[in-house]
C-alpha cells in the first residue's frame, strides 16, 4: 500500500460545494493522505478542480479515476442517487472508499453497498461524521468517565436552513422524495446517530414527520406543492432506560441552533452550536452546569474539521487493518431504522 495514501475525489468542482469546503482541506490536513486526483462530470472542469485544489491528475470521467492504479481511496461527494453505481464499481476496482451520509436513497441502495464491501474486503466509510467533532470526543470521555453520573434523560434541538419555502435552484431536487435527501434523513440521520454515539444504544425510538410549509415557491417563482417534510420530532429510551427527545427542524432562515442536552445525578452536560448547513458541518462547544469545557482547538475550516476526522479514521483502519470508521454495515442500520420510524415503526438503533 502507497504512503501516503493516495485519495481520488469525485464532485469536487472548483465553483464551489460541499467538497471544496470539507472534503479537500480535511483530505489535505490528514496526515497519511494526498489528493492524488479529482473528477467531475467534465474534463475541462476537472482540469480547474485540479489547478485549484492542487491534485495531480483529473478526469471528466469518474470510472476512469476508479480503474487507475494510482488511487487507493474513492471518495464520492455527489448526488445521493449517484452513490451507489459509484461505491460498487469503486469496490469491485480494488478500492477503499468514502461515501457521504446518507450512502443510499433507500435500503435496498444501502444493502447493495454493504454486501458489495464485505464481499471484497475493502475499507469503507460513511459521512457520519458528528461522532468525530473534538466537542462531542470530550463529551463522550467525560461520560465514560462517570462525570453525571447516572444518565436521567436527553434532549436535542437540530435545524437547518435546508427545505425553506423559498425554493433555490441548488436545493430543488430535495423536494422529490425519491432522491433519499430530506431533512429527515440528513439532518435527522445525523442528529439520532449522534445520541447512539454518546448516549449507547437506543432500545426503542420512533419518529412524527411533519411538513409545515406544503405551499412552496419554487426556481423562476412557480408555486408548488411540498409533499416532503422539513421537521421530525423524535422521541425514544436509552438500553441504559433514559428516555431522549430530538427536534429536528428544517426551512429556518434567521437561526440555525444546535443543542443536546445531557442531563445525569451529578450534572448537566450541553453541546452547543449549529449553522445553516446543520450542526454536523460547523464547531461544537461544550459546558457542564454552565461552566466552558475546553476543546482541543483545530485549525482547518469549519467544515472541514469533522470530516477529517473520518478521514482519519479510514486511514487508520486501513493501514492496522481495524474497523473502527463508521462502515457500511452502520449505514445500513441507520437507514434501516430511519426507514422504519417514517413507516411508523417503533426500532431500535445500535450502529456496531
Amino acid at each position: 500500500m502507497a504512503t501516503p495514501l493516495r485519495v481520488g475525489l469525485i464532485g469536487a468542482s472548483a465553483k464551489g460545494g460541499w467538497a471544496r469546503e470539507s472534503h479537500v482541506p480535511a483530505i489535505q490536513g490528514t496526515a497519511g493522505l494526498t489528493l492524488e486526483a479529482v473528477a467531475t462530470s467534465h474534463a475541462a472542469s476537472a482540469e480547474e478542480a485540479a489547478q485549484a485544489f492542487g491534485a495531480r491528475r483529473a478526469f471528466g470521467d469518474a470510472h476512469a479515476m476508479i480503474q487507475s492504479p494510482d488511487i487507493d481511496i474513492v471518495a464520492v461527494s455527489v448526488r445521493v442517487p449517484l452513490h451507489r453505481a459509484l461505491v460498487v464499481a469503486a469496490l469491485d476496482a480494488g478500492k477503499h472508499v468514502l461515501s457521504e451520509w446518507p450512502l443510499g436513497t433507500d435500503v435496498d441502495d444501502a444493502a447493495a453497498m454493504a454486501t458489495a464491501a464485505a464481499r471484497t474486503g475493502r475499507h469503507v466509510a460513511v459521512g457520519l461524521q458528528a461522532r468525530f467533532a473534538p466537542a462531542v470526543r470530550v463529551a463522550r470521555d467525560m461520560l465514560a468517565a462517570g462525570r453525571l453520573g447516572r444518565i436521567l434523560s436527553a434532549r436535542v434541538l437540530s435545524t437547518t436552513i435546508a427545505l425553506s419555502p423559498d425554493v433555490t435552484p441548488d436545493a430543488a431536487y430535495m423536494e422529490d422524495p425519491t432522491t433519499g435527501v430530506t431533512v429527515y434523513t440528513i439532518h435527522g440521520g445525523h442528529t439520532f446517530d449522534l445520541v447512539e454515539a454518546l448516549l449507547g444504544p437506543i432500545a426503542l425510538a420512533n419518529v412524527q414527520l411533519s411538513t409545515l410549509y406544503p405551499d412552496v415557491t419554487l426556481p423562476g417563482g412557480r408555486q408548488g406543492h411540498r409533499v416532503v417534510p422539513e421537521h421530525a420530532l423524535f422521541t425514544g429510551r436509552l438500553v441504559q432506560g433514559a428516555p431522549f427527545s430530538i427536534e429536528v427542524a428544517g426551512a429556518r432562515t434567521n437561526a440555525w441552533p444546535f443543542e443536546f442536552e445531557v442531563t445525569g445525578t451529578e450534572g448537566t452536560l450541553v453541546l452547543h452550536g449549529g449553522g445553516p448547513r446543520g450542526f454536523q458541518a460547523t464547531r461544537l462547544s461544550l459546558a457542564l452546569d454552565g461552566v466552558e469545557v475546553p476543546v482541543p482547538a483545530c485549525t482547518l475550516p469549519a467544515p472541514a474539521v469533522n470530516v477529517a476526522g473520518v478521514y482519519a479514521a479510514l486511514r487508520d483502519d486501513i493501514l492496522g487493518g481495524t474497523h473502527h470508521a463508521p462502515g457500511f454495515g452502520h449505514a445500513l442500520a441507520l437507514t434501516k431504522a430511519l426507514d422504519g420510524m417514517a413507516g411508523g415503526a417503533t426500532v431500535a438503533y445500535a450502529a456496531g
